[in-house]
């Protein structure tokens, strides 16, 4: 593999972590030629620990890439913190407000960049009891139509014994087997060019968690169910007097 231009901050990161993810970790990887060396991507992978982001990022970058997560912006405004998280090209994203727009300018341009765009399309773990993949939000389909850039579903199996967040507990002896897959491009080239409506862009999300569901299927073995539904919220009750 060739050596890889990242920088000294990323390069630091790998250093100190990597070790520690090949003794904690035997891991099998597979798919990382669906990863392309080179132009923009948006990797969508299923989330099922805590411990995903660390897994993931060693296959990202094993692969050839470098990974760029989205952040919450307020870590990004954390003294020293922040700073690494910028100088490692993390991209911070604003959730809720008005400058939700500006973050995804952000990521259209780190796309377009050639950068490989990691966005977990849940918005969180899973509320599965199994662990199995809910429906997801719209974030990458929606930067899939603005840029037009190839949306690469990766699985993970083995995070949850690092820890589990149904449990909260952490495995902490070494060799802990995980699995990550890639696949070939989830198909969306019926929404080419489509405006992003509501409903269009909840038609492209399916697609790609149903994808990344049975892709989860295949590495689990079983039947996979449904995609999990968030139970709406209850109304808060009015309290009169």
């Amino acid at each position: 593999m060739a050596r890889r231009k990242v920088g000294f901050w990323p390069r630091l990161a790998v250093v100190l972590v990597k070790p520690v993810l090949t003794v904690w970790t035997r891991r099998t990887w597979r798919g990382m030629e669906h990863l392309r060396r080179d132009g923009g991507v948006i990797i969508v992978p299923n989330h099922i620990s805590h411990a995903d982001p660390l897994v993931s990022a060693h296959f990202i970058y094993d692969s050839g890439r470098w990974p760029q997560y989205l952040g919450k912006a307020s870590v990004f405004r954390v003294p020293v913190i922040g700073w690494i998280l910028h100088r490692c090209r993390q991209i911070p994203v604003e959730r809720g407000t008005v400058d939700a727009v500006k973050s995804l300018d952000r990521l259209v341009e780190a796309v377009r960049e050639g950068g490989a765009v990691v966005i977990y399309p849940e918005g969180t773990t899973t509320r599965e009891p199994d662990l199995w993949p809910m429906k997801g939000k719209t974030g990458a389909a929606r930067l899939a139509l603005a840029t037009g850039a190839p949306v690469i579903p990766v699985v993970m199996w083995g995070p949850e014994k690092l820890f589990d967040p149904r449990t909260k507990h952490f495995g902490l002896r070494p060799r802990i087997p995980v699995t990550v897959v890639a696949g070939p491009p989830v198909d969306l080239s019926r929404w080419a060019g489509a405006t992003p409506s509501r409903a269009i862009l909840e038609e492209m999300t399916d697609t790609i968690m149903l994808r990344i569901r049975d892709l989860a299927a295949e590495i689990r073995g079983g039947t996979p169910p449904p995609l999990w539904e968030r139970p709406a919220r209850t109304p808060t009750p009015e309290v009169t007097e």
